[in-house]
């Protein structure tokens, strides 16, 4: 993406995507190009999120792990041994419970967002939704 991006007529070799020269427009208004936030669950996902990525956004709960906030401190000394830090490689947190305490302690251990879902439904369904995450807002 980053070559496509910022590249006139990109092109990459790689072990599992390979494409000749072409052109892609537009491109991002972003300078040098929006960031590249890399999902997936530890330790692979995280893996490549800073090998290759701008950011690191698991799922909060994988049948592989309880809670994806008890990875963070692994996750934060990998990037750490690669030379990452937390400004560079930020943390979001997918599917969150709506749960105060629970989203002030990933606050606390510097996540820097969160991401929720919302089941698609009439506005007199999701409307009242978002108005209850955007009082955790409030809160936080």
């Amino acid at each position: 993406m980053q070559a496509i991006w910022t590249q006139t007529k990109p092109e990459y070799h790689g072990e599992f995507v390979d494409f000749g020269p072409m052109m892609a427009w537009p491109k991002p208004a972003q300078t040098p190009h929006p960031p590249i936030i890399v999902g997936g669950a530890f330790p692979y996902a995280a893996r490549r999120a800073i090998r290759y990525g701008n950011g690191w956004i698991p799922h909060k709960s994988r049948p592989q792990y309880g809670d994806v906030s008890d990875f963070l401190p692994q996750f934060r000394q990998m990037a750490a041994e690669a030379g990452r830090g937390p400004d560079d490689l930020p943390v979001t947190i997918w599917g969150p419970e709506a749960d105060a305490d629970q989203l002030r302690r990933y606050r606390d251990m510097g996540v820097a967002r969160v991401v929720v879902s919302l089941d698609s439904d009439k506005a007199d369904k999701v409307l009242p939704e978002l108005d209850r995450w955007g009082n955790f807002i409030a809160l936080l």
